[in-house]
C-alpha cells in the first residue's frame, strides 16, 4: 500500500484536499494511507523553537537541522525504504514519470520546509531529494507536497474508473493531451470535430495523436525534445 507520511510544521493542513474526491475516496477505502506528523513536537525549550536566523546574516529564520532530524528519526524506521523527499524551489522539477515511479512503490516520506529553508546538514545527513512543482515559491511545502501525493494517489490501481484514463493524459509519452469534447454536438456555433463522432476508432486515434503533437510544438516543444 502507498504510504504518505509528511513532516510539517502545519499538521492541521491534512488531509485537505486529499481527503476529497478521488484521492480521499481511496483513502476511505484504505487503498493509501497518510500520516502528518508535527515538526514542532521536536522543536527546543519551553516555545518548542524550531528555528533560528541564517549563519551569515540575512532575513527569516532556518529550520534547524538538529530538530528536524530529531523529528525524522522518531518517525522514521531506520527499515524505511521510502524515499525521503524535501518539496522545495530548488529541486529537480516533479515529472509523470518521476510520479509514476514514486505511485509504484511504497510510499513517500515528504518534508514540508517553512521560512527561507531547511539547514543544509540535515538534508545531506538524512538524505533527502529535494524535489519542486514549479519555478515559483510557496509560504511553505504543504501545497507542494498535496500535488505530489495527489498525483501519485490518482495512479494507484482502483483510485480512477478506468485503467486507460491515466495513459492518455498530458506529458505521457511527452505530449500534451488532445482536446477533449462531450455533448452537445453543437454549442454557440462550435461543433465537435467531425472526425469525432465518425465511429472511426483508426481516424480518431490519429486525428488525438496529431492534435496532441500539434499542441505540444505550440505550447510546450521542451517536451518533444526529451528521451
Amino acid at each position: 500500500m502507498f504510504r504518505a507520511t509528511i513532516f510539517t510544521l502545519m499538521p492541521d493542513m491534512f488531509p485537505g484536499p486529499l481527503g476529497a474526491s478521488l484521492s480521499g475516496d481511496a483513502l476511505a477505502r484504505g487503498l493509501w494511507s497518510l500520516e502528518a506528523r508535527n515538526i514542532r513536537d521536536h522543536g527546543l525549550g519551553r516555545h518548542r523553537a524550531v528555528d533560528d536566523t541564517p549563519a551569515g546574516g540575512g532575513p527569516g529564520m532556518v529550520i534547524r537541522a538538529d530538530v528536524l532530524a530529531a523529528a525524522l528519526d522518531a518517525g522514521v524506521a531506520t527499515d524505511d525504504s521510502r524515499p525521503r523527499l524535501l518539496m522545495s524551489p530548488r529541486g529537480r522539477p516533479l515529472t509523470q514519470s518521476r510520479v509514476r515511479e514514486l505511485a509504484s512503490g511504497p510510499g513517500a516520506i515528504i518534508v514540508c520546509g517553512r521560512f527561507e529553508g531547511v539547514d543544509e546538514r540535515v538534508i545531506e545527513a538524512r538524505g533527502l531529494e529535494e524535489v519542486s512543482i514549479g519555478d515559483y515559491v510557496l509560504s511553505g511545502g504543504e501545497l507542494a507536497a498535496m500535488v505530489l501525493v495527489d498525483a501519485c494517489v490518482r495512479l494507484i490501481p482502483g483510485v480512477m474508473g478506468k485503467t486507460e484514463s491515466g495513459s492518455e493524459e498530458s506529458f505521457e509519452a511527452n505530449l500534451l493531451e488532445y482536446p477533449q469534447f462531450t455533448r452537445p454536438r453543437e454549442w454557440e456555433g462550435r461543433a465537435i470535430p467531425e472526425v469525432l463522432v465518425s465511429g472511426d476508432h483508426a481516424k480518431i486515434a490519429r486525428w488525438r495523436r496529431e492534435e496532441a503533437e500539434r499542441i505540444t510544438r505550440e505550447r510546450r516543444p521542451d517536451l518533444l525534445r526529451r528521451d
